[in-house]
């Protein structure tokens, strides 16, 4: 099933963060039990030679594949599609004119801009002709609006009513540095807690899907109780760090 089919049936889902731009890496996070794989362009070390190259383990691992782009790098939104990604992330989504310019870059006309030239995506998506992939690809795509600031939440309703976004994507890390006005970076912030939830409800209730970044696995579940679907976690970093953790606390614990 597709991610768009898996989310539109009410499945709660988890996707890998992958900074690392080495396709070798990737297939190898990809084998994991996640449900999904996160190219990172913005924070990660990920660019379009990366992308092109990591995209074909996570899909032939029938894993679906995102990307988040650079800050206004919209332009390779379109190009991520091309490559072969279901979903693009694109951070700072903070007005309408940002969320329009993001979905004409998402969507083929009449929603959208997106220039034809699927040289990638089109065989690595098994579809018999181009005339399937043109029907069939605004709907199967999903754009993610990150909301990050209280400029995105003043927006949300406007974001969330321009045709060709499906989602919010919402930067805990990013946003409790805004709600704080600059005071603190704490992606569990009890304060904007409450906002973090309204945020979720706002989409849910727009027909839309809520995904998030989680740091902290132990309050999964609060977030999915809020609405978010997308739950992404475990960069290479995290997922090395806490193996590692594991294998030792083993392997000591039968030394005496």
């Amino acid at each position: 099933m597709s991610l768009v089919s898996r989310l539109a049936a009410g499945e709660t889902l988890y996707t890998a963060w992958s900074g690392i731009p080495d396709a070798l890496t990737v297939e190898v996070v990809a084998a994991q039990d996640f449900d999904a794989v996160t190219l990172d362009m913005q924070h990660g070390g990920h660019n379009e030679d990366s992308v092109l190259r990591s995209l074909a383990p996570v899909l032939s691992a029938g894993k679906a594949a995102l990307v988040r782009v650079p800050v206004g790098r919209f332009d390779m939104a379109s190009r991520a599609l091309d490559f072969g990604a279901e979903a693009v992330i694109a951070p700072m989504v903070n007005s309408v004119e940002d969320a329009k310019r993001f979905a004409a870059s998402m969507k083929y006309p009449p929603v959208g801009e997106r220039s034809w030239g699927p040289t990638y995506g089109f065989p690595r998506h098994g579809k018999s002709t181009h005339a399937e992939w043109l029907r069939d690809s605004n709907a199967d795509t999903i754009s993610f609006a990150m909301v990050e600031t209280r400029a995105a939440v003043e927006a949300l309703d406007g974001i969330l009513d321009t045709p060709g976004i499906d989602g919010i994507f919402l930067g805990p890390s990013d946003f409790s540095i805004a709600w704080s006005s600059g005071e603190t970076v704490n992606p569990s912030l009890e304060d904007m807690m409450h906002t973090v939830g309204e945020v979720a409800a706002r989409a849910r209730k727009a027909g839309k899907f809520a995904a998030i970044y989680v740091v902290d696995p132990a309050i999964s579940g609060r977030f999915v109780s809020m609405g978010y679907q997308l739950l992404a976690l475990g960069s290479e970093h995290a997922i090395i760090k806490h193996g590692a953790e594991s294998l030792l606390r083993q392997a000591r614990a039968t030394v005496k």
